[in-house]
C-alpha cells in the first residue's frame, strides 16, 4: 500500500469534512429514491450547461468574449462539481454501490472533462486567443492522461493516486479561473490586463501540472512493477 503525502492526506480530510457537511443532504436524497447514476447524469448536464455557456460567451462577444458569461459558466462548474462528490456518497450511504455505477462514474467524468475543456478552448480560438486555446488543449490531454495512467494502473493491480493536478483539483483550479475572469473582467472599468489571461494563466496550471502528474504516475507504476521482480 502507498504512503500518502502530506498532499494527499490534506486534500482527503478537507473531503471528509465536506462529506460530514453534505451527508444530511445525502440522506434526503436517498430518502426520495434518488440513485448514485441519476445523480451522475445531473453532474454531467451541468458539464454540458457550463461547456455551452463558455461557447455562448464568444459567441455574445462579437469577436471578443463576454467575461461576465464567462463567470457564469464557472458557478455552474462548482455547481456540477457538488453532484460528482454526492454520487459517491449515496451510493455508499444508500448500500447501492455497483461496477456498473462505478464504471458510469467514470466515463461521464471523462465526458464532464472532454465538453468543459473543449467548450473552452472553442471560447478561446473564437474569441481571437489562439495560443490561449493551446494550452487548453494541452490541459486537456493532461487531465485525460491523468485518469487513463490511473486506470491503466488499476488493471495491473497498481493503486495510483499520486500527483498534484487530479480530477478535484483540475475542476477546482477552472471553475476559480473563470469566475475571476467573470468578476475582474466585468467590475473593472479599465482593466490593467485583459481579464481572459486569468482564464489562460488557470489552464496553463492544469496543462503544467497534469501532464506532470501523468508522467509521475507512469514513474511511480514502474517503480512498483519493477519492485514485484
Amino acid at each position: 500500500m502507498e504512503n500518502k503525502s502530506t498532499f494527499n492526506k490534506v486534500r482527503d480530510a478537507l473531503q471528509m469534512g465536506i462529506y460530514k457537511v453534505i451527508n444530511p443532504f445525502v440522506y434526503g436524497m436517498i430518502k426520495i429514491g434518488i440513485t448514485p447514476n441519476m445523480v451522475t447524469t445531473i453532474g454531467f448536464l451541468g458539464n454540458l450547461a457550463a461547456a455551452v455557456v463558455f461557447v455562448y460567451a464568444a459567441i455574445a462577444g462579437n469577436g471578443t468574449v463576454d467575461c461576465s458569461l464567462v463567470g457564469i459558466a464557472g458557478l455552474v462548474l462548482i455547481l456540477s462539481s457538488l453532484f460528482d462528490m454526492l454520487d459517491g456518497q449515496v451510493a455508499r450511504l444508500g448500500n447501492m454501490q455497483s461496477t456498473f455505477g462505478a464504471m458510469y462514474d467514470s466515463v461521464l467524468d471523462r465526458y464532464s472533462e472532454l465538453v468543459t475543456l473543449g467548450g473552452i478552448c472553442y471560447m478561446l480560438m473564437e474569441g481571437g486567443y489562439f495560443v490561449g486555446s493551446v494550452i487548453t488543449f494541452a490541459a486537456l490531454v493532461g487531465s485525460l492522461m491523468v485518469s487513463y495512467v490511473r486506470a491503466r494502473a488499476e488493471g495491473l493491480g497498481i493503486e495510483c493516486k499520486v500527483g498534484l493536478m487530479q480530477r478535484p483539483e483540475r475542476v477546482v483550479v477552472t471553475c476559480l479561473g473563470a469566475i475571476a475572469c467573470g468578476i475582474y473582467g466585468s467590475n473593472a472599468e479599465t482593466p490593467a490586463f485583459d481579464p481572459m489571461l486569468i482564464v489562460i494563466v488557470a489552464m496553463g496550471l492544469i496543462a503544467l501540472l497534469a501532464n506532470i502528474t501523468a508522467f509521475v504516475r507512469i514513474a511511480h507504476c514502474r517503480k512498483q512493477l519493477e519492485n514485484e521482480k
